[in-house]
């Protein structure tokens, strides 16, 4: 198996559990037990870490002002998954009967349903929609929520949102504070919730920094794994199959490392081609977010975390007690909302921060470090974005990063739900409850008051939300897709692909549920 990620831990532990099946797990990061890592809000110390983090910069996308965008992704046992914010959200039923529909049996909801419960271990206890004996751990924190989050649901139910408990339950739609994978002030990482239990197996053989290279054919039948560890390349022999769970970046950039890919690309680099798959490193989505900050009458966490004192007492409380804002993510709040009454379901995220930062240059510093006043922050998000970006090889060197091209904002659809999501924000926070917290809107500011300004706006200061997705799609067309409804690369034996590449359509929410749940799937269809 390649890759330790969010789907890579999953799967490597869900195949060793019995003892009759031999794993090795090439992770090209090092180990997770870092304490920063393990802390929920270390994740801003990890943003500009190359030592965990591939810190890739994409092209510059055109429908984002011309701007590159800054994609953070984990290179560590647990990938994304222990860098992430933790939020736990599965997407809305409806995805997954649009997986369905597009010809992928046994990935609707009443599929993947099940696979969601037996992952889970739910504060809450099992019930018809969660699990409570799951390896991963999922809190519903409450105690030590910000007092400012009740605000923003005051907020929403003026504004005739209804409040929503859980977003994992019954129904997505609503305004409500996040679940998340934390447990006993700790990151539930898929490491930590299914490697550490798993790496004392002695049939569970797992190398880091061991960056693989080139998969092995003989035919078109992938045949091992190589790859580079301590300066030296190494070739191992795969007994059944190859698996990668490299992530929506890796994962595509090996498979045309390895001359699986557009032929004509390949060759024009001098890859012998393996075989022609013009849907690798295609199909590429993510989601797109737009921020708000504003400026509050009422404390907020900048004043606990931005002076040197506030920081110290905060770290002294989690050290002691594994309570406080550093046991929490600082996404606690939000939602999902229809921007227009004809729509049949949500179409904008919602996010909820009680603190404000700005995001400085990668490398320049970390990422969170809160502004010297109070205020807090605000985000929307489109759910189901129809642009397309892509993935390609900017040189047969497995050392260089892949061309990214994420093509944000590409479509009038995205442009105008986008745009829609912005003015639901503004509506939302001039409700009373959060007008009377408000000092001022510091972004995008008084002067963005129409359109043309909002849409700049847009394209000038959105961001990505992290969730790349959509690059070996999964689907039943051999040419259009890359890998069959069981996960198989078309046109090649003993070859695999689990991770969220293979998502047909991007899932409405953050992405690390539905990736750890295509983990526990692919399980099952191997040792089935």
């Amino acid at each position: 198996m390649v890759g330790a990620g969010s789907a890579g831990s999953a799967l490597a532990s869900r195949l060793t559990e019995s003892g009759r099946h031999s794993v090795l797990l090439l992770e090209a990061g090092g180990d997770d037990r870092r304490f920063w890592l393990q802390v929920p809000i270390g994740y801003g110390k990890s943003f500009y870490d190359p030592r965990v983090n591939w810190m890739y910069m994409t092209d510059p996308v055109p429908g984002a002002g011309g701007r590159p965008s800054y994609w953070p992704r984990g290179k560590v046992l647990g990938g994304s998954s222990s860098i992430n914010a933790m939020v736990y959200i599965r997407g809305q039923a409806e995805d997954f009967e649009d997986w369905l529909a597009a010809g992928n049996p046994g990935w609707g909801w009443r599929d993947v349903l099940p696979v969601y419960r037996r992952m889970e271990a739910h504060a809450w206890g099992p019930s018809e929609f969660h699990g409570g004996d799951g390896p991963l751990h999922v809190s519903a924190p409450a105690a030590d929520l910000h007092p400012l989050c009740e605000t923003f649901l005051a907020a929403g139910a003026e504004a005739g949102v209804p409040r929503n408990p859980d977003f994992n339950g019954a129904a997505q739609e609503g305004v409500g504070t996040y679940h998340l994978t934390i447990r006993n002030g700790q990151r539930l990482s898929a490491s930590r919730a299914y490697l550490w239990p798993a790496r004392r197996r002695p049939n569970l053989r797992i190398e880091t920094g061991a960056v693989a290279t080139r998969i092995l054919f003989e035919g078109a039948r992938a045949v091992g794994v190589e790859y580079r560890q301590g300066g030296r390349l190494h070739a191992v022999r795969a007994g059944r199959e190859v698996v990668l769970s490299a992530g929506a970046v890796n994962t595509p950039h090996l498979l045309m490392l390895s001359g699986v890919g557009p032929a004509a690309e390949l060759a024009a680099l001098g890859i012998e081609v393996v075989r022609d798959c013009p849907s690798v490193g295609r199909h590429l989505q993510d989601h797109y977010c737009v921020d708000f900050i504003y400026r509050s009458t009422e404390a907020t966490l900048n004043e606990q975390l931005h002076p040197l004192s506030g920081k110290l007492r905060a770290g002294l409380r989690y050290l002691l007690a594994r309570r406080g804002p550093l046991a929490l993510s600082l996404n606690q709040a939000g939602g999902f909302v229809k921007t227009r009454p004809d729509l049949a379901r949500p179409n904008i995220q919602l996010y909820f921060s009680p603190v404000s930062y700005r995001k400085a240059p990668p490398g320049t510093r970390p990422l969170m470090n809160p502004d010297p006043f109070p205020a807090f922050l605000t985000s929307v998000s489109q759910c189901r974005p129809t642009s397309r970006g892509s993935l390609r090889l900017a040189s047969p060197d497995p050392a260089v990063a892949p061309a990214i091209q994420p093509n944000y904002l590409a479509t009038e659809h995205d442009l105008a739900e986008t745009l829609e999501g912005v003015r639901f924000m503004r509506r939302l926070t001039a409700m009373p409850s959060l007008r009377a917290v408000i000092a001022e809107e510091l972004e995008p500011g008084p002067a963005a008051g129409d359109d043309a300004a909002l849409t700049a706006y847009i394209r000038e200061t959105g961001v990505t939300v992290f969730h790349p997705s959509g690059t070996c799609r999964m689907g039943p067309d051999s040419r259009a897709d890359v890998v069959d409804p069981a996960l198989r690369v078309h046109g090649l034996g003993g070859l695999r692909v689990a991770d969220a590449s293979i998502f047909p359509t991007i899932p409405s929410g953050n992405t690390n549920a539905p990736s750890i749940m295509v983990g526990e799937k692919a399980s099952d269809l191997i040792l089935g």
